[in-house]
């Protein structure tokens, strides 16, 4: 079999290449270039950029195999994932990769406005020394404040505190206990902005943030404010600064980030007390391959057909180890669903029984769908437009979780109300040291049968003869059947076979006229 095919669109670190390990063909094009990119996508099932990529809905559109789009950093801009999810591509970046560079890129800032470092060492390097013009101002005993308390903003807090500074903070997802122990009080916007002799920003580009720091938030600041932007462009306005700058409203700012990238003309361009930097927040050797090794983990995990932590399109959340082993047991039992039940449901249950509702299984919602829809749409079903097939045919899902399970350790059963309102259910469980995956029920019926690639599933009236009449036409047909079980209740019984190899259609139709079935299943459990 071929190998995979992983595109690298931009220059990544030597590691990313080794993180990704023998198992993929790797290429190479020209991110940036839309002639190259477009037909370079065209068989690929990964591809790795980074910020000068774009990855939009005509590049998805062309990429008909493409199953992951990693990003190696943080932000997404470059990256439709609206159009991503609607196509069933995973987007995955590494969120956590840049953090330190940064941090300590804003520190950087926040000195180098404080004593003027840029225009001092410009002055020198052209022939003057002006000692007295370039004086600036101390840190200790000043009062920063920190908008947005997220992972960059907290290491941020830290190192300043280092310096002696008095931490204030606003953000209104952060708890009083997370600032404490940064040695931070939070306030609200408006009193950070009247304290702080410095600002510095650490908050996500949102409709909400978008010009947070502008002409209104400017008019409340001390003269003496020196403001540091290293988050994301167009947070703080960038003419409204300029313009507070020239008035003497604010004293100075170092900015790392811009509404437009690249871009090489600003209005804080004019300005001596503005240090500016080309977005280099990420740009260190360290976070770029930190960056690059997760982006390849994560995509190994993605065409491994594994959920991925990471992904930001697929609503996962932290998977113990204990619940992986699940997962593929629960994607079986939701394709067992609709091969018996012939439809999707209005409602399924996902019903979790046992030791395991100890951990968080809400992940096994997600893979149920996954299961639900892999045999019935004609378009692939990924983890992550499951939830959007769902959505579009209005498949509500709940999860039960009860720790008592009766006959088995643990027991997961999708229960779903088909739109005629008849209810169907499948049971199934992990048994022994070998986590063999097990079918234990069928609406109602007890069974213990191994999963196998081939099943058939039949209801019928209980009566002599009926196991003979199947084995014998399918052994005339030569198919091997390979286990067996029949549960009975009253006089109705179910037949679960494992059989060797696929059943066709028309043997299907005669197998269920001859034992005159009231209903017939064939399960194929294939990948």
């Amino acid at each position: 079999m071929s190998k995979p095919v992983v595109l690298i669109a931009e220059e990544l670190s030597p590691a990313t290449i080794e993180a990704l390990g023998p198992d993929f063909e790797v290429r190479s094009a020209d991110g940036a270039n839309r002639e190259e990119l477009l037909p370079a996508l065209a068989d690929v099932d990964a591809v790795l950029i980074r910020s000068a990529t774009k990855m939009d809905a005509e590049a998805i559109a062309a990429a008909k195999n493409l199953k992951v789009i990693a990003r190696a950093g943080v932000g997404l801009d470059n990256v439709d994932v609206q159009s991503a999810t609607q196509a069933g591509v995973m987007v995955v970046n590494a969120p956590t990769s840049n953090i330190t560079s940064a941090a300590e890129l804003a520190v950087g800032l926040l000195l180098a406005t404080a004593r003027n470092i840029a225009p001092a060492n410009q002055a020198l390097k052209g022939g003057a020394w002006k000692r007295s013009k370039y004086s600036g101002v101390e840190l200790l005993d000043k009062t920063v404040g920190v908008v947005g308390l997220g992972r960059i903003g907290a290491l941020v807090a830290e190192r300043l505190k280092g310096f002696g500074m008095k931490i204030v903070a606003y953000d209104p997802y952060a708890s009083p206990a997370k600032a404490g122990q940064l040695g931070a009080q939070l306030v609200s916007l408006d009193d950070l902005l009247v304290q702080s002799d410095f600002i510095t920003v650490h908050l996500p580009k949102t409709p909400e943030t978008l010009g947070l720091i502008g002409e209104e938030a400017l008019s409340k600041v001390k003269p003496s404010v020196r403001i540091v932007n290293a988050a994301r462009g167009g947070i703080v306005d960038e003419a409204a600064l300029a313009r507070a700058i020239a008035e003497g409203r604010v004293a100075g700012a170092g900015i790392d980030v811009f509404a437009t990238e690249p871009t090489t003309e600003s209005p804080l361009f004019e300005h001596e007390s503005v240090v500016v930097t080309p977005h280099l927040g990420a740009s260190t050797d360290e976070a770029q391959e930190k960056a690059g090794i997760a982006v390849a983990k994560s995509v190994r995990l993605a065409l491994g057909g594994e959920l991925v932590p990471d992904a930001v399109n697929v609503s996962s959340g932290f998977i113990a180890e204990e619940v992986r082993p699940g997962i593929a047991l629960v994607e079986k039992l939701g394709r067992m669903f609709t091969a018996i039940a012939g439809a999707v449901p209005a409602q399924l249950d996902v019903d979790v029984r046992g030791e395991i509702t100890a951990h968080d299984v809400s992940v096994w919602k997600l893979v149920a769908l996954k299961g639900l829809f892999t045999d019935v749409v004609e378009d692939s079903v990924t983890y992550v437009n499951a939830p959007v097939l769902a959505e579009q045919r209005g498949v509500v899902v709940r999860l039960v979780t009860d720790p008592d399970s009766g006959d088995f350790r643990n027991v997961t059963t999708l229960r779903g109300t088909l739109a005629d309102g008849t209810v169907v259910s499948v049971s199934g469980t992990l048994t022994g040291p070998k986590m063999v995956e097990k079918l234990v029920g069928i609406n109602g019926y007890d069974l213990e049968v191994p999963l196998s690639d081939h099943m058939l599933v039949f209801e019928y009236s209980d009566r002599p003869g009926v196991i003979g009449n199947v084995g014998r036409i399918l052994g005339d047909a030569g198919i091997n059947i390979g286990g067996m079980q029949v549960s009975r209740q009253g006089d109705h019984a179910i037949g679960v076979l494992n059989v060797d190899s696929a059943v066709p259609p028309a043997l299907t139709a005669s197998l269920s006229e001859a034992i005159a079935a009231t209903s017939f299943s064939v399960v194929d459990l294939r990948a």
